[in-house]
């Protein structure tokens, strides 16, 4: 399972993955809301990345609902990218 945040200065969304199903929005929010978003993702070491028009994108999306299938290969590029960096590989790519 991979959690992977969206922010820029004043906007975060962070999603979760479970390598089954596409990702699901799980916390969006602005100003002090994006703020602790940030400072959660960053306590669990989970991976940010400065991406504030998909931020923005993704912000439309209410809460535990899937990212719709148009932003699949945006998000599927940063995620692999996040695996790439901290060394892991996804169950599907074991099979």
């Amino acid at each position: 399972m991979t959690e992977k945040t969206y922010y820029n200065s004043d906007i975060a969304v962070a999603l979760k993955y479970d390598g089954q199903h596409a990702p699901k929005v799980t916390a969006s929010g602005e100003g002090v809301t994006a703020e602790q978003i940030l400072m959660l993702a960053e306590k669990h070491g989970i991976p940010l990345q400065n991406e504030p028009e998909l931020a923005r994108i993704l912000a439309q999306v209410p809460l535990g609902e899937e990212i719709p299938q148009e932003l699949y290969i945006a998000v599927a590029e940063i995620i692999s990218f996040a695996y790439f960096l901290s060394g892991k590989v996804s169950d599907n790519l074991n099979e």
